[in-house]
């Protein structure tokens, strides 16, 4: 065999990560090693070292060192070309060459030399070979993902066809005075339809419910978050096409009763404000891409407040599309900004989140509409690296953003990051700099980091991405109050706001 072992070890010894590709024992393997570092006494300075038994062939890697023990039969030519590739691996992977490091990506390194050398002979990759097997990135496997995505879209077209062919059905069953097969109601995320039956007049009306599978009991923001989008009405109504009973037998709607625990700071009638946003922004600051979209949920957990009249003020001043609920008295939120049922003797469903207002914003090349802007300005600084000078600041200041997370790409390879100035704090995870900002809000609008990184080019750095959390919304939406529908009577609610970017890059 050509290749014993293949090892990252430290200039005392101590082995970091060592793979053996030949059948030894333990001990054997250890012995070798330990006796390394006496073998490098007097101040060599060549690449291999030779015992009665085997040959040592090393490299320097700044602290550590890469070795490879092999036997003294083989082409030295050969060990030192694989010691090559064995050298550049380990950068590949380790963003700085410490023991900790080395440590942190051992499975990494392992799979690695694992694709360079097979039962100790040296395999014909190179880097791009090996980093691409590392990565198990299956040309097959995409295949599959693609063919089970348009089985996917195809079952819901289908799904949805027979929604539309049964709600024909009954629209035609009404024209003729037939009696409904279905009663609309409200569902879970939404509104919806059940349907009800009876074999015989004179039988007791007991409510039957079909359990659904686990994948329809997603939380509700997940569904109607699609704003604008066609077939949601379908959609919802084959959802609940899962409900049969007496027609007669339900005078109010049916929902799905979540069996969640309600939190303590919830009251008998509590609204959640969520608000997603898709943004893409140039290095320059231009808006290439811009989307907010939101949704009004509401949870009953009285049903003396079933009957209720939710009152919204919409003091933004940009163009934002609203939506409510075909249910949902339009008339009455257009003149008034009141959410109420058309038909007013319905309560709303009991334990369950009902989405009843939708908004959206859309735009492109308007620099006003982003919540925060970062600007990154590299430049060619001594040595082959680069200067990053990094900035951000509120443009919003009715906005109060928690934990602002800023992800900077860093170059492949062994590259050094010193990182002069800074607000808040920031972390170095495998290929990218993180840069954490605990609150941003009108007091604290702006803040810096700057860094240097050698060896780099500005385009490195690029594209950074941003998250947060808040519970301030971007759109000025705001419920003034909940009152009964009857006598007007306010009721006493509880709310809350989400508000955080499901896409938010810097390219």
């Amino acid at each position: 065999m050509v290749l014993i072992a293949a090892t990252v070890c430290t200039k005392s010894g101590k082995a970091l990560v060592s793979r053996q590709f030949v059948e030894m024992t333990k001990a054997r393997i250890e012995g070798l090693l330990a006796a390394f570092p006496k073998l490098m006494t007097g101040g060599r300075q060549h690449t291999f070292v030779e015992t009665e038994s085997v040959r040592y062939v090393y490299q320097p890697l700044d602290k550590l060192y890469m070795l490879l023990i092999t036997t003294k039969a083989s082409n030295i030519l050969e060990d030192l070309e694989t010691l090559r590739l064995f050298s550049r691996v380990v950068p590949e992977y380790c963003t700085q060459l410490t023991e900790a490091e080395v440590m942190n990506q051992a499975f990494n390194l392992l799979f690695a030399f694992d694709e360079i050398v097979a039962l100790g002979y040296r395999e014909s990759v190179n880097l791009a070979q090996v980093r691409s097997c590392v990565e198990m990135d299956s040309h097959e496997e995409k295949i599959y993902q693609a063919v089970r995505q348009t089985q996917e879209r195809e079952a819901a077209n289908r799904m949805r066809e027979r929604a539309k062919e049964l709600q024909r059905e009954r629209l035609e069953a009404a024209k003729r005075g037939a009696p409904p097969r279905s009663q609309m109601a409200f569902g879970s995320g939404g509104f919806g339809s059940s349907s009800m039956s009876s074999s015989s007049p004179t039988e007791p009306l007991i409510e039957k419910t079909i359990s659904t599978p686990a994948r329809d009991t997603r939380p509700v923001g997940r569904s109607a978050m699609k704003l604008g989008s066609r077939g949601t009405d379908t959609e919802s109504f084959v959802s609940r096409l899962r409900s049969e009973g007496d027609p007669g037998a339900v005078a109010a709607p049916v929902a799905r009763v979540d069996s969640k625990p309600v939190p303590a700071d919830h009251k008998d009638v509590h609204l959640r404000f969520e608000e997603r946003l898709n943004l893409v922004a140039g290095r320059d600051g231009d808006i290439q891409s811009f989307e907010l979209s939101g949704l009004l949920t509401l949870r009953i957990s009285n049903e003396q407040y079933g009957r209720i009249h939710v009152h919204v003020d919409n003091k933004d001043s940009r163009p934002l599309q609203l939506q409510t609920h075909p249910n949902v008295d339009k008339e009455a939120f257009r003149s008034q900004g009141v959410i109420g049922l058309k038909q007013a003797q319905r309560p709303f469903p009991l334990h369950s989140d009902v989405g009843v207002l939708k908004w959206r914003l859309a735009a492109a090349n308007d620099d006003k509409l982003a919540p925060i802007s970062v600007n990154c300005w590299p430049s060619d600084g001594a040595g082959g690296g680069c200067d990053v000078n990094i900035e951000y600041e509120l443009e919003q200041d009715h906005l109060t953003l928690s934990d602002v997370n800023i992800h900077i790409p860093l170059p492949t390879g062994n590259s050094s990051v010193v990182v002069h100035q800074w607000e808040g704090s920031y972390s170095q995870k495998g290929r990218q700099l993180i840069w954490s900002i605990p609150i941003v809000n009108k007091q604290q609008k702006t803040g810096s980091l700057e860094f240097t990184v050698t060896p780099a080019i500005p385009n490195d750095f690029f594209p950074l991405t941003v998250t947060w959390t808040s519970d301030t919304s971007l759109a000025l939406l705001t419920a003034t109050k909940v009152t009964q529908a009857e006598d007007g009577s306010p009721v006493d609610f509880s709310q809350e706001i989400s508000f955080h970017p499901d896409k938010y890059e810097i390219v």
